[in-house]
């Protein structure tokens, strides 16, 4: 006789109106018990990108302990959005003879044509999660090309202010009054004689910090080669042309006037280069003497 129990299995990412709570995917799952009883476990707040959730792995000790005859679902995704995890869980149900039931894409493990129905679903779920990547890739890049402020913090010696640009409300660089130490690391740096650790120990001599702590090397380095702080003119055009970035905005926009974003490209594409909308602190000779330094 199996003495094994039936397990409900329910996950919700986030509330939101178009989707269905954990309650409600117990109240489908519960038709498929025929008034039997179950062991319920829940997620909530929680993506199907993996199976990193805490009752998931409560779940599957209960598997792996010899207590779990089904797992029924209220549907496919609730279980794992990925095709390589979804893969192994097939294989550990299968090793633990667990059966597995999804209530509205109406199959069961328990017969061939929900094994192969299950292996459809498992095609199309992941093929729908690489399609929404893609629509998100291109979005933030079609983003990037138009000169739209991408990042997160904004970098040592800025501040941000709205600003709407061809309809689309984004941000815009202003500088504050820590742009005068950005430009003073510039103006050091030049200087034949002087390394990062000059500049750090001379900030440190004269207690400047930099958001609170003491000026690192590291940080030096990053913000010298930041093309965000440049005057973008055409020497700064043809030196990233050099570099192989791809520039989206025309030569005639190199001025001197404003400044520019680079923008990491996706995997084997060049980096992004674009006018931004800011205006640019140090010299273009400046900068161009730093980066060859």
């Amino acid at each position: 006789m199996d003495n094994r129990i039936d397990a409900i299995y329910g996950r919700q990412s986030i509330d939101k109106k178009d989707s269905i709570s954990i309650e409600s995917q117990f109240e489908f799952c519960r038709y498929e018990l025929k008034g039997g009883e179950a062991k319920e476990y829940k997620d909530k707040g929680y993506s199907g990108k993996n199976i990193e959730r805490p009752d998931f792995q409560r779940l599957l000790k209960d598997i792996r302990a010899g207590l779990i005859r089904r797992v029924i679902v209220y549907k496919l995704d609730r279980i794992s959005r990925s095709i390589v995890d979804f893969a192994k869980l097939m294989e550990l149900f299968k090793q633990y003879n667990v059966e597995f039931v999804s209530c509205t894409e109406k199959f069961d493990t328990s017969t061939p044509m929900g094994r192969a129905m299950l292996n459809i679903c498992i095609v199309f779920a992941q093929l729908e999660r690489e399609s929404i990547q893609m629509r998100v890739q291109d979005a933030f890049y079609s983003r990037c090309a138009k000169g739209y402020y991408m990042r997160g913090r904004a970098p040592y010696g800025f501040d941000t202010e709205p600003i709407v640009m061809d309809g689309i409300k984004t941000k815009r660089l202003v500088e504050n009054a820590e742009m005068d130490y950005a430009e003073l690391m510039y103006e050091m740096y030049a200087e034949p004689e002087n390394s990062y650790g000059d500049i750090t120990r001379y900030f440190t001599e004269n207690e400047i910090m930099v958001y609170g702590k003491t000026l690192k090397r590291g940080f030096v380095g990053q913000l010298l080669r930041n093309p965000v702080y440049v005057q973008a003119d055409m020497d700064i055009y043809e030196y990233f042309k050099a570099q192989g970035a791809k520039i989206e905005s025309p030569p005639e926009l190199f001025t001197g006037e404003f400044s520019c974003y680079l923008y990491q490209g996706r995997e084997g594409e060049e980096n992004i280069l674009v006018i931004a909308p800011h205006k640019g602190r140090i010299p273009s000779s400046l900068w161009l003497a730093v980066q060859h330094k």
